[in-house]
């Protein structure tokens, strides 16, 4: 069985018996660039470039902001230096919509793009959006995704695994799919597809059993009855629909070692 630096971490995520091991890895991903960027990255040139130019959305500004022992001196830092940037652009955006005073131009230019066609909107939409961390997330997820189909490819120890496992989330089973025409072929492509979405089926008709069951314990006539394992049904149904958002911190540990 060979190893490399992108495969091991899938195979600690499959470890875990978790609903998506993909979605695992994700989460552990986002809480490490975090952490980066409230680290050596606030003096990094690059980074500084990048952040200047796109900034973080509003979910990163809260991750970083809640961090255990966060540094708000180097956030601030690096707000300063994207407000610095991004000033002048809101200038020149509301110039070009018309400015203040002029019989609210911009007003009615937004009005106009705002109704126009697929990739319309104010000259001030493209300063409102973007984030550095989701712009790596999403990279970094990619390479994940195409490192589990790799070690479906190569593995037999793998594909063994993944076949006892709970399968993906919707999303990554989605994703995996729409990845694996590109990295797979002949029989490893059709026997991926069959598993990853027999596994999704069979997770879902689980988890459709175990919400109800959940449910159903809210009524007094079950109160003394054994919760089995739907206490947490809730949590992995919304999981599993919409990748990881709710329940405890996957990998936490993994990623402290």
């Amino acid at each position: 069985m060979k190893y490399h630096i992108d495969t091991i971490p899938v195979w600690d995520a499959m470890h875990l018996d978790s609903e998506c091991p993909l979605c695992a890895l994700r989460r552990s991903t986002e809480r490490l660039l975090i952490s980066r960027s409230l680290g050596a990255s606030v003096m990094s040139p690059d980074t500084r470039i990048r952040v200047n130019d796109l900034g973080f959305c509003p979910q990163h500004h809260q991750m970083m902001h809640l961090q255990p022992g966060g540094n708000r001196l180097g956030h601030g830092l690096m707000m300063l230096s994207h407000l610095q940037t991004l000033r002048p652009r809101v200038s020149q955006a509301l110039k070009a919509g018309g400015g203040q005073g002029q019989g609210g131009g911009f007003s009615r230019l937004f009005r106009r793009q705002a109704s126009a066609s697929v990739g319309g909107g104010s000259p001030l939409q493209p300063l409102c959006a973007g984030c550095t961390v989701c712009e790596e997330l999403e990279t970094q997820s990619k390479r994940q995704a195409a490192s589990l189909l790799h070690l479906w490819n190569t593995e037999a120890a793998f594909r063994e695994a993944f076949l006892a496992s709970k399968g993906l989330c919707l999303p990554h089973t989605e994703l995996t799919l729409a990845m694996s025409g590109e990295l797979l072929s002949g029989e490893r492509l059709a026997s991926y597809a069959q598993a990853a979405g027999q596994l999704l089926e069979d997770s879902l008709t689980r988890l459709e059993e175990e919400l109800a069951w959940f449910t159903q314990k809210f009524d007094y006539r079950n109160a003394q009855k054994d919760w089995g394992t739907s206490r947490d049904a809730l949590e992995r149904v919304v999981n599993k629909l919409r990748g990881w958002c709710l329940g405890p911190e996957p990998m936490q540990d993994e990623q402290k070692a």
